[in-house]
């Protein structure tokens, strides 16, 4: 993969936490960081089997990859599609909660850069999850790019949780949807920061998903977007494809 070191640190740079699932610490939580949960599906979240989907990312200048994953949260099973860092395919399967007895590549690239990946997927979820993490609506404010206005709600991790510590994460959230947020690295030496817009909502299944995220990367032109984006459920072997 061209430029696959800078692509794992851009990896670790942009997700907070390293469980996917409910954390026990809690903190200060603004009521519309459930309700925005909701909206996304986080109730019909146990009858989740898999999700699929291929995460699609350049940062101009930089890096341009695609990501094929397959994940079953209730086994924490992952399969990765893609390639390796000297641009070779890479087809492989391996449980989370089983990460010791991986290979380095498993470990130090497909693992960080899948926890990246599911955050652009499924943050909504992640910051319902993440009790550790507060949340304060701070009411409404200016959106930092284009016209309106939306509800402000800084998601911010302690100074000793996460892969960067200290992360700060600014939803800005209308009808119970991030519409954007700002992403700040924390802890960076100089700031690392994302600014992104959430558009091109499909839904698969029970779950709502953002397919289209433009903006910068610590000033750079930045384009994330999903493809291929399906849900199966409990009860049935079909794939549910986004719409």
């Amino acid at each position: 993969m061209r430029n696959a070191r800078r692509f794992t640190v851009m990896g670790l740079l942009l997700c907070g936490m390293l469980v996917l699932g409910p954390n026990s610490w809690a903190q200060q939580r603004a009521p519309i960081l459930d309700q925005v949960a909701k909206t996304f599906g986080v109730d019909s979240w146990d009858k989740v089997e898999a999700i699929r989907y291929t995460w699609n990312g350049e940062i101009t200048g930089l890096f341009k990859a695609a990501h094929k994953w397959e994940w079953e949260p209730k086994t924490n099973k992952v399969t990765f599609e893609g390639t390796d860092k000297d641009g070779k395919p890479v087809n492989v399967s391996y449980v989370r909660t089983d990460l010791s007895n991986q290979s380095d590549a498993v470990k130090t690239q497909i693992d960080p850069s899948f926890i990246n990946d599911n955050y652009w997927a499924l943050f909504p979820f992640h910051a319902f999850w993440d009790k550790s993490a507060s949340a304060i609506d701070q009411g409404k404010f200016n959106l930092p790019v284009g016209p309106g206005m939306a509800e402000l709600v800084p998601v911010k991790y302690p100074a000793d949780v996460g892969y960067t510590p200290g992360d700060i994460w600014d939803l800005y959230v209308k009808d119970n949807r991030v519409v954007y947020f700002a992403y700040h690295r924390g802890g960076a030496k100089p700031p690392s920061r994302v600014f992104a817009t959430w558009e091109g909502y499909k839904k698969a299944g029970p779950i709502l998903f953002s397919t289209e995220h433009r903006g910068t990367a610590d000033g750079k032109p930045l384009h994330i977007f999903l493809t291929g984006v399906a849900v199966k459920v409990t009860g049935s072997d079909a794939w549910i494809d986004a719409k």
